[in-house]
C-alpha cells in the first residue's frame, strides 16, 4: 500500500501540478496549427503529418495505465518529476528535430512522458487534498485543462506568427522546456512524499499486454489509411487474453496493472462512462468547428483559435465556481452543466442550417454556453469517478480515467469527423449540421448519468 503526507502547500502544489495538465493539453492541440510548416519546412507527407500530429497522442493514450500504475509503485511525487524531466528532453528533441521521422520520434516520446506524468495530478490530488478542498482542486484541474486545450491553438498560432527568434514552428515545442526545467524541481520539493510497499512489482505482463491491445485499436485512429483498421482486430484475442490474466492475478491477492476491482465502484464506473462521452463531443467539436471556421469560412489559423478563446476563458471561470454550486445545490448543477452545453450545441445546427454565411455574433454566443457548461461539467465528473478510489489504487484509478477518456476522444474525433466529411461534399454547413447534432446527443448521455445520480441521490437523503 502507499502511504502519501499530506500537505498544508495546497496553492503552490496545485500552480506545480497544473503546470503538467497545460502542457500535457497545450502539445496535443498546438501541433494542429502548425501541421503547414511541417510540411513545408522538413517535407513531411500526409502519413508523416498524420503521425506528427496523432504520435503523441497515439503514446500518450497507450502508456497511461502503466504510468499511473508506476505512481503508486513508485511514489507519485517520484513518478510526476521523472515524467516532468522526460516531457522537458522530449520537447527540446521535438524543436532540435532535423526531418520527419526524428519529430515523429520525439513526439512519441513527449507522449510517453505525458503518459507518466499526467496520472500523478489526479492521484495526488486524490490522497494527498482533503475531501473538503478537492473540489477547488478540480476546478483548477478543469481550468488547465481547457486552457491548455485553447492555447494550443491561439498561443500556437500567435507563436508561429511571431516567429520568435527566428525558430519558426520549433519555438511551439521549445515553450514547454524552461517551464518543465522550473517546475520539475518544485515538484520535489512541493509534493508530498509518498511511501510505495516494496514487496510490490510491476505487472509487466499486463503492462505489454494491455499497451499492445490499446496501441492496435488506436492505431487506424491515428493513420487514416484503409487496410490499417484490419489492424485493430488483432487487438480482440490480445485484449480477452490479458483481461484473463489481469483477473487471475487480482484474484491471487497480487496486484495486476488493470485493477478490475475499480469497476466494481459505482460512481467511478458513472464516472467513466461520463467522462468517455464527454471527451469524445469535445474533442470531435473542436475538430470539426476548427474546419468550419478555416475551410468554409476562411480564417487563418490563429483568427479560428482566437473565436475559441471567449469559450476557454468561460470554461476556466465556471470550472472554479463549480464545486461552490455543487456544495450548495448539489450534482444537480453537473445536469444542467451538461443541459447548457447541448443546448449551445443546437443553437450552432440552427445558426449554421440557416441560408448564408453562418453568423460569428451568433457562434460566438452559442460558444458561450458551450464553454461555460464545460467548466461545470468536466471536473465534476473526473472527481466522481474518483472519489471513492482507495489511496493504493489513486494511480491505477487515475491511468484508466485518463486512458479511457483520451481514447475516448481520438474515437470521437475519427467517428464523428468521418460523418462530418461524409457530409462534406453536399457542403460545409450540412457536415456541421450533422457533427453538432451528434455532439448534443453525446452531452444528454452525460445529462442522463448525472441526473440518474442526482436522483438517487436526493431519493437517499429523503428516506434517512
Amino acid at each position: 500500500m502507499v502511504r502519501t503526507t499530506r500537505t498544508k502547500r495546497t496553492g503552490p502544489m496545485l500552480v506545480v501540478l497544473m503546470s503538467a495538465m497545460f502542457l500535457a493539453q497545450f502539445d496535443f492541440f498546438v501541433v494542429n496549427v502548425a501541421a503547414p510548416s511541417f510540411a513545408r519546412d522538413l517535407q513531411a507527407g500526409p502519413t508523416a503529418l498524420e503521425l506528427i500530429v496523432g504520435g503523441y497522442a497515439f503514446a500518450y493514450a497507450t502508456g497511461m495505465i502503466t504510468g499511473g500504475r508506476l505512481g503508486d509503485l513508485w511514489g507519485h511525487r517520484r513518478a510526476f518529476v521523472a515524467g516532468m524531466v522526460g516531457f522537458a528532453v522530449a520537447s527540446l528533441l521535438c524543436g532540435l528535430a532535423q526531418n520527419p521521422t526524428e519529430l515523429v520520434l520525439a513526439r512519441m516520446l513527449q507522449g510517453l512522458a505525458g503518459a507518466l506524468m499526467v496520472p500523478q495530478v489526479l492521484a495526488i490530488v486524490t490522497v494527498a487534498i482533503p475531501q473538503e478542498h478537492r473540489g477547488r482542486a478540480l476546478g483548477w484541474y478543469g481550468v488547465a485543462s481547457g486552457l491548455g486545450s485553447i492555447a494550443g491553438q491561439v498561443l500556437g498560432g500567435l507563436l508561429l506568427d511571431l516567429d520568435l527568434f527566428g525558430l519558426g514552428w520549433r519555438i511551439i515545442f521549445l515553450f514547454a522546456t524552461p517551464i518543465c526545467a522550473v517546475a520539475a524541481p518544485l515538484a520535489w520539493r512541493l509534493l508530498p512524499a509518498s511511501v510505495p510497499d516494496r514487496h510490490t512489482r510491476l505487472d509487466l505482463r499486463g503492462a505489454i499486454g494491455v499497451s499492445a491491445a490499446l496501441a492496435l485499436i488506436l492505431a487506424p485512429l491515428t493513420i487514416s489509411r484503409p487496410l490499417v483498421w484490419l489492424v485493430a482486430v488483432a487487438a480482440v484475442p490480445i485484449a480477452v487474453v490479458t483481461l484473463r490474466y489481469e483477473r487471475r492475478l487480482g484474484a491471487l491477492g497480487r496486484q495486476p496493472l488493470l485493477d478490475l476491482s475499480l469497476l466494481r465502484v459505482r460512481s467511478y464506473r458513472s464516472g467513466l462512462v461520463a467522462g468517455a462521452a464527454f471527451m469524445a463531443y469535445f474533442a470531435s467539436f473542436m475538430f470539426t468547428l476548427t474546419l468550419l471556421l478555416q475551410d468554409r469560412l476562411g480564417y487563418s489559423a490563429l483568427q479560428a483559435g482566437l473565436v475559441f478563446a471567449p469559450m476557454g476563458v468561460l470554461f476556466g471561470t465556471t470550472s472554479l465556481l463549480g464545486f461552490r454550486l455543487i456544495r450548495r445545490y448539489g450534482s444537480r448543477v453537473v445536469a444542467v452543466g451538461a443541459a447548457v452545453v447541448a443546448l449551445g450545441l443546437l443553437l450552432i445546427v440552427w445558426e449554421v442550417a440557416q441560408p448564408g454565411r453562418p453568423g460569428l455574433a451568433w457562434l460566438m454566443v452559442s460558444l458561450l454556453l458551450v464553454g461555460g457548461g464545460n467548466g461545470l461539467v468536466l471536473p465534476q465528473i473526473l472527481g466522481l469517478a474518483m472519489a471513492e478510489v482507495r489511496a493504493d489504487q489513486a494511480g491505477a484509478g487515475s491511468g484508466l480515467l485518463n486512458t479511457t477518456v483520451q481514447f475516448a476522444g481520438s474515437a470521437g474525433v475519427a467517428a464523428i469527423g468521418a460523418a462530418f466529411f461524409a457530409v462534406a461534399d453536399s457542403g460545409y454547413d450540412r457536415a456541421m449540421v450533422c457533427s453538432a447534432l451528434l455532439d448534443a446527443g453525446l452531452m444528454l448521455v452525460v445529462f442522463g448519468i448525472v441526473a440518474r445520480l442526482a436522483f438517487r441521490g436526493r431519493r437517499a437523503t429523503a428516506t434517512v
